[in-house]
């Protein structure tokens, strides 16, 4: 039997943008409890850059065995094209979109013209939405989820011993960093659902994007330093992370929290003296939170902001702009 063939972007080396190739592949065969969905739109994450550098951005002892070559990407929005027979909640022709495989590294596929995916961590993609804009949402919009609402799912936390926790957000004060970012600008709409009284930090040129979110203050980094202003909140969400985040203890009330989305807080005894939880959790793949997010979009209670968009051959250029920074949204590959 012959292999069919697809176009995907593949890395045989790792490297920068430059190793990224558009070239032929094998089409995914599908497994029981999965669908095929010919992909339209494929969203741009960090982990899809942290794989085409080989995972250096990660711990050496955490570095998965990455098998070249390999395909990058985990969102996606498409139709389905086939399903396993022991699927019953998707049919043929359903659009529909998802995290595939997450934390899976090398095995989600999502930059190509087919990916098959587990259909459970598959949802109907939100009416309201064309494909490019459903394809910004799954892995941003449930970092932002997990961490804020549900966690939903109780496998083991990989980054710290104990689970992570939400906390409550009505009434409360939360600062959200990096909050015109792909986690940020969800994480300023979801907190305000919730009903907290949200400040957002980023560069001025976010600003009135950022309130018409939702944002009740704005602090424009470039000009003043967070942390030298924000007094008495509740909760600090660093979408961006890394070792600065240590300077958002002195934000914060004894009994508040520091969710950094990133690795590299190193402050733990610092947060103890002060009484600050400092909490976070790695994103899953989950159907299910999807198809309530799903919902919020289709409310128009939640919005999806899209940076930039890019044809599939040009996944190169998108890590490009990626690596830019200073993004409003996402940016999303476009499967012709």
């Amino acid at each position: 039997m012959s292999t069919i063939m697809m176009k995907a972007i593949r890395l045989h080396e790792f490297g920068g943008p430059d190793v990224l190739r558009f070239e032929d592949a094998p089409r995914p065969e599908l497994k029981a409890g999965e669908v095929l969905i010919r992909v339209r739109a494929a969203g741009i994450n960090p982990p899809d850059w942290y794989l085409r550098d080989g995972m250096k951005a990660l711990p050496p002892e955490w570095r998965p065995q990455i098998a070249l070559p390999a395909i990058p990407g985990t969102d996606v929005s498409g139709v389905v094209e086939a399903v396993a027979p022991d699927v019953e909640n998707f049919i043929l022709g359903d659009e529909v979109y998802s995290m595939v495989r997450f934390p899976s590294f090398g095995e989600s596929a999502a930059y190509a013209e087919y990916v098959t995916a587990p259909a459970y961590q598959v949802a109907l993609k939100p009416t309201r939405l064309d494909h490019v804009q459903a394809a910004a949402v799954p892995m941003s919009a449930l970092t932002a989820w997990q961490f804020l609402i549900d966690r939903g799912h109780d496998e083991p936390n990989p980054l710290q011993p104990e689970p992570h926790r939400p906390v409550p957000l009505a009434g409360k004060t939360v600062l959200v960093n990096g909050a015109a970012g792909g986690v940020g600008h969800f994480a300023v709409q979801l907190a305000k659902w919730k009903g907290a009284h949200v400040v957002a930090v980023a560069s001025g040129r976010h600003e009135s994007f950022l309130r018409e979110l939702g944002a009740d203050e704005f602090i424009d980094y470039t000009k003043t330093s967070p942390e030298e202003v924000a007094r008495d909140l509740d909760l600090v969400v660093d979408a961006l992370g890394g070792p600065s985040t240590g300077r958002f203890l002195r934000t914060l009330k004894r009994g508040g929290a520091l969710f950094p989305v990133f690795l590299g807080f190193s402050d733990g005894e610092e947060a103890v003296r002060l009484g600050i939880k400092v909490s976070t959790t790695q994103v899953r793949s989950n159907g299910s939170q999807l198809a309530e997010l799903g919902n919020l979009l289709d409310a128009g209670l939640l919005r999806v902001a899209i940076d930039s968009k890019f044809p599939l051959q040009d996944a190169s250029k998108a890590h490009t702009r990626a690596a830019e920074g200073h993004i409003q949204g996402k940016i999303v590959l476009v499967v012709s």
